[in-house]
């Protein structure tokens, strides 16, 4: 018995073996080389591979491949390499890749790469932060799934002290009481013979409604699926306050019926995250198989959503009025004479003062290279785009926003001037000291203003 439970166990842990890497790395099979690279097994390797080319995409003009790149080196033999998206990919296997961004430390710090990520993830609108702390997340124990599973039970915690929603529901029954409504044709019908009932049709105040069942469903696919005793624990707490509610059995259906007003804004985040772990739904416009589960978040949407985040927060104290994804700008207005706005534009960031634009700030999760002759590794298409933000936006200030890194962070002042009233600035955000770069970034800015 000690040695089949031996046995068991160690099948158990292999079912849950981790693979954890960051942006760029290399993921390979040959183990002569996983000194160098990250090593896996042929299997998972080729279940990875399936995986990928099963990933479906309701972008027509969105590739996989674009950030999950499948190559071949000489000598090592085929590799994976993950570019720009991070988060965690589960497999039908249940073994697990684990994606963290490529975050660098420059002041002799630890090395806290999850935990900035996890407050990254913060800033992003869909992200169930109203609860959410790392003192009270055990970040580095789990796995990002797990960290996402406890999130979202935070959540619910929450909305459970509050109280689940409660709505009236038609139901129609052959009653030994009168209440509601007499349906006199049912009713004929119905009790010919038992004259001391009636066949009434009435409303009742019931907790069993769409967001509430998928809430349910939720918990219960999370307590089959997590692998984390504190989780299951805390699912199993959370069951009990959905006693009287039923599962969902049309995930479709029940979504389908959930409206979000000023009545159920308690619900907005967890029907999204909901649909996220019922449905395989993820971050990207990407989706995986019915047997495996992906989270992956695009890094240039969520260092957006961080800089501008800690942007607002800085700025709003100098009465400069922070937006993002601004819109109403088009690069042409007419076509043959006619008004014909095409080709918009969409900045990241654009600063506002007193109603006017002053500065258009677009964010880059790029590493630069401290390489003047080759641009710094600044691409071509992102200038040609900051030219015409500047044109059409009628503001000098136009900015790039690169995280920082040891390239770069002693290179001085970077502007490019194109001699026509365009500059382009360089800024390199700390991601560790997030709110003291955007101090930083606004007496840059200020500086140039007072000139």
């Amino acid at each position: 018995k000690k040695k089949i439970y031996i046995q068991k166990k160690k099948s158990e842990d292999t079912m849950r073996e981790l693979l954890e890497l960051k942006e760029f790395e290399t993921i390979i099979v040959n183990p002569d080389y996983k000194d160098r690279y990250k090593c896996m097994d042929k299997n998972s390797f080729r279940d990875l591979i399936e995986f990928i080319h099963a990933f479906d995409s309701n972008d027509e003009e969105a590739d996989v491949l674009d950030f999950i790149k499948i190559g071949y080196k000489r000598n090592v033999g085929e590799t994976i390499t993950f570019k720009n998206y991070v988060g965690l990919i589960q497999m039908k296997n249940n073994y697990q890749i684990q994606v963290l961004p490529k975050i660098e430390f420059l002041h002799g710090e630890k090395d806290k790469t999850k935990q900035v990520f996890m407050k990254m993830l913060r800033s992003m609108k869909d992200f169930p932060a109203k609860v959410f702390s790392n003192a009270n997340l055990k970040v580095d124990r789990m796995n990002l799934y797990e960290v996402f599973i406890s999130m979202y039970l935070q959540e619910v915690r929450r909305l459970v002290k509050h109280g689940l929603k409660a709505s009236y529901v038609k139901r129609e029954e052959n009653l030994n009481v009168y209440k509601g409504k007499l349906i006199v044709s049912e009713h004929i019908k119905s009790n010919f013979i038992h004259k001391e009932r009636f066949y009434i049709g009435f409303e009742e105040y019931q907790i069993n409604r769409p967001e509430n069942r998928l809430l349910k469903s939720t918990l219960m696919k999370l307590q089959k699926i997590s692998s984390s005793a504190e989780n299951t624990k805390e699912i199993r707490q959370l069951l009990t306050a959905f006693e009287l509610v039923d599962i969902s059995r049309n995930y479709d259906k029940d979504f389908s019926r959930v409206i979000i007003d000023r009545n159920t804004k308690d619900y907005e985040i967890l029907m999204k995250w909901s649909k996220v772990f019922l449905k395989g739904n993820s971050f990207t416009t990407f989706s995986g198989t019915d047997n495996a589960r992906s989270l992956l978040f695009p890094m240039e949407k969520v260092f957006e959503a961080y800089v501008a985040k800690h942007m607002k927060k800085i700025f709003s104290s100098y009465n400069l009025e922070v937006s993002t994804q601004d819109r109403g700008h088009y690069l042409f207005s007419t076509l043959n004479g006619k008004e014909h706005r095409k080709f918009a534009l969409r900045p990241d960031i654009v600063v506002k003062r007193d109603g006017k634009s002053v500065a258009i700030l677009d964010t880059k999760w790029k590493s630069l290279i401290n390489d003047k002759g080759v641009n710094y590794g600044i691409s071509q298409m992102d200038m040609y785009q900051m030219y015409a933000y500047s044109k059409k936006y009628d503001t000098p200030e136009i900015w790039l926003l690169y995280p920082v890194n040891s390239a770069m962070k002693d290179c001085g002042e970077i502007i490019f001037d194109s001699g026509d009233g365009v500059t382009v600035s360089l800024f390199f955000v700390d991601l560790l000291e997030i709110e003291k770069s955007m101090k930083k970034l606004l007496d840059s800015l200020q500086r140039n203003w007072d000139k």
